[in-house]
């Protein structure tokens, strides 16, 4: 049996009483608390970051008067900046690609497993290469084409897409387009990205031929949110393998491809679960 589940996240100044406050307030609505997990930057004068998860069947309110209940009696003494996410509302993903299908065929098959906790309502690419293999997931499958003259017309057709899907998240499964500031600003902190942990030492073109032609001893991957600075985004995982001078550059391309679905598998999953704050240019991750 299911039991009806919700995640409080909470940041703010570091002072004494703020988990016994917390739990507190939820006993006394109703709430079992299941998990919870906390950590202070300095347990003076610090920031201090809270996740607990808690079953909800028994609550004695319904969910707005219980957040405006929070918000009055615990989240304002104590200055905090806090959510809560109900698993029974699940979040809607938006998957943006371009040709690449390793990382987008991995999010699609987790969730088609049920892996993910998310609705999936639509897919954007800048090419219609991989139409036949989304849409085989019974996912809508939209061709935006963006060239450097039409890239604000694309950018607006995208953004359109994604309100009429009524989408929360974004994440860039190999999408090879570089977002504006415009798309960027309208789902701040909630647009994943992922890249071959070789930037900035390997960009540009084929940057596995470049690592191999450099004798790389690790190649890795990293998953980050996207904001306005280029690859500079708060880093939710990473991934790491090492290699040797008996792998070739299809092996490294492989291996890294590889490093890539799992990483970025783990952050979308994270980030659905409601287990990543962002604090400052890093994040606190409850994995």
């Amino acid at each position: 049996m299911t039991v009806p589940l919700a995640r409080l996240l909470v940041t703010c100044p570091d002072q004494p009483g703020i988990v016994a406050a917390v739990t507190a307030f939820l006993r006394n609505h109703g709430a079992n608390i299941t998990a919870l997990d906390q950590h202070s930057t300095d347990p003076v004068g610090g920031t201090f970051f809270l996740r607990t998860e808690f079953t909800t069947p028994d609550l004695d309110l319904a969910a707005e008067a219980l957040e405006a209940a929070f918000a009055r009696v615990v989240a304002a003494p104590f200055a905090m900046d806090w959510r809560i996410d109900y698993a029974s509302r699940p979040k809607r993903l938006a998957l943006m690609v371009s040709k690449y299908d390793h990382v987008l065929l991995e999010l699609l098959w987790l969730w088609r497993r049920g892996e993910l906790d998310a609705e999936v309502p639509l897919v954007v690419s800048n090419h219609d290469d991989l139409r036949a293999e989304v849409e085989r997931f019974g996912v809508a499958y939209h061709h935006v084409p963006v060239t450097k003259d039409t890239k604000a017309d694309a950018e607006a057709r995208t953004l359109a897409l994604f309100e009429e899907a009524a989408v929360d998240v974004v994440v860039l499964a190999r999408y090879m387009q570089i977002l504006s500031p415009a798309v960027v600003d309208r789902y701040p902190g909630r647009i994943l990205n992922i890249h071959h942990s070789f930037l900035p030492a390997f960009v540009g073109a084929d940057p596995y031929r470049q690592a191999f032609e450099r004798g790389v001893k690790v190649i890795g991957a990293t998953a980050h949110y996207v904001t306005a600075d280029l690859d500079e985004g708060p880093i939710i995982e990473q991934g790491v393998a090492r290699v040797s001078h008996r792998q070739s550059v299809a092996d490294l391309k492989r291996l890294g491809q590889s490093l890539e679905r799992d990483v970025l598998a783990r952050a979308v999953r994270w980030h659905l679960e409601a287990r990543v704050l962002v604090y400052e240019n890093k994040t606190v991750v409850f994995a």
